[in-house]
């Protein structure tokens, strides 16, 4: 019997100088749990522009995963941002963890300058709201490594439609940051929801979540 294809989880490694990145430490929770019937694996990048890419390339060759979810932390949000769309611009305020730090580059030559995420965003939303979780349909993943991974991951299954794939950008650990943190149980089940609603989702719903600024 063939085995199930998963579902993609992805979080980073610890940067610019702290000991914890709560994005890692949801995904290895998840590794290897089933939801909504699915296996889920999760893979840990590093925050280096260009190499994170590349993994993240590589695990899904291998995996051929059913959908997709990368995870990074804003450390100046206090709700989960679901985020809409990924540009092609790396443009870093502070060096990756290689010392990297491009500004004004483009993420792929001759790639669309960007991409909208393939995820039920706003239904993931919703859930999130239903379940008591602070939630925010986000218009930016920022121009650092974590819009460079979304962009990259748009790019890569831009031909392949059918296979849900975004980005999710969490808060803090509320042990780190009482002012904008979120106990980390409370991150994973908003991730677990997240999953199981792009899984029961073909299209999004329609439903006001737009801003003004």
């Amino acid at each position: 019997m063939p085995r199930q294809r998963p579902f993609l989880i992805t979080g980073f490694e610890p940067f610019g100088g702290a000991e914890r990145n709560p994005s890692m430490h949801i995904a290895e929770a998840l590794d290897g749990a089933e939801i909504a019937g699915q296996p889920i694996t999760s893979l840990t990048l590093p925050v280096v522009f260009g190499e994170s890419l590349k993994r993240l390339d590589q695990a899904i060759r291998r995996l051929r995963p059913i959908g997709v979810i990368a995870l990074g932390v804003a450390t100046t949000r206090s709700v989960i941002s679901i985020e809409r769309i990924a540009i092609n611009i790396d443009d870093a305020r502070i060096a990756d963890n290689a010392g990297q730090q491009p500004i004004d580059q483009a993420i792929i030559r001759h790639a669309p300058a960007a991409y909208f995420s393939q995820l039920p965003i706003k239904a993931i939303h919703q859930a999130l709201q239903q379940a008591g979780i602070p939630s925010e349909i986000s218009q930016s993943a920022g121009t650092y490594v974590c819009n460079h991974v979304f962009f990259g991951l748009m790019h890569r299954l831009r031909l392949q439609r059918r296979i849900p794939a975004g980005f999710l950008h969490i808060p803090p650990e509320l042990d780190v940051d009482e002012l904008h943190g979120l106990p980390l149980p409370r991150m994973i089940e908003a991730v677990r929801l997240a999953i199981t609603t792009t899984l029961s989702y073909a299209e999004d719903i329609r439903l006001s979540a737009g801003r003004e600024d």
